[in-house]
């Protein structure tokens, strides 16, 4: 189920924007301030709904700070022109002017999910790695890896909430370098991986079995 993080502080609009995504079987969770909603973004968010005038800031300043590796919907009353532009050139997907037509809001929010998925992305909070172009980018900008660490990578990130165990893991380095390898050589290649996606704790050691990378 795509999930949506939806900040608005409207209370009539954030009812009827929940009950419209939940009929269409969206997850929604809700933010009503800028400074709530950064404690969202590190969970797997498909696409965001940002009002502009919030409380706590202006949700474009926002967006330009904290979303620009998020599939963004902007969803506002805000229809100056040169506002507009600098959204969609920021890279926002959609800018939608209130009031809004409640099927145009869901098949742009579709329209969004497909294009993630043709473009062949996988994203784990602020991670997201292109398998058509092999890059992987870290709070958008691009980390640059070698193909074994990538391969590694890779196996690990395509097999969310799965233990991936050391002996598969040996046995795709193996194939690759054609040589001996051993477990401490897997730890270091899986240390380096951690430290160029600067996180430790997002591939879990899972003690006497392999690791991990949960959705």
């Amino acid at each position: 189920m795509n999930k949506i993080l939806l900040i608005e502080d409207n209370y009539m609009i954030v009812k009827a924007i929940v009950y419209l995504l939940k009929q269409n079987n969206f997850d929604v969770v809700v933010s009503n301030n800028l400074s709530d909603s950064l404690n969202y973004l590190s969970s797997d968010i498909d696409v965001v709904i940002l009002d502009l005038m919030l409380p706590d800031g202006d949700g474009l300043v926002f967006y330009k700070t904290h979303l620009k590796n998020k599939h963004t919907i902007i969803l506002t009353a805000k229809d100056d022109e040169d506002i507009v532009v600098d959204a969609i050139d920021s890279g926002v997907d959609e800018y939608i002017i209130k009031p809004f037509r409640a099927k145009e809001l869901v098949s742009r929010i579709n329209k969004i999910i497909r294009k993630k998925e043709e473009k062949n992305i996988i994203q784990k909070d602020n991670i997201i790695i292109n398998l058509d172009s092999s890059q992987v980018f870290v709070n958008n900008n691009e980390v640059y890896f070698t193909s074994l660490e990538y391969k590694i990578l890779i196996l690990l990130f395509q097999n969310f909430n799965r233990v991936i165990t050391r002996d598969i893991l040996i046995d795709r380095i193996w194939d690759i370098t054609g040589k001996i390898v051993n477990d401490n050589t897997l730890s270091v290649y899986i240390k380096r991986i951690r430290e160029k996606l600067n996180n430790d704790s997002i591939i879990k050691t899972i003690k006497g079995i392999g690791y991990r990378v949960d959705k």
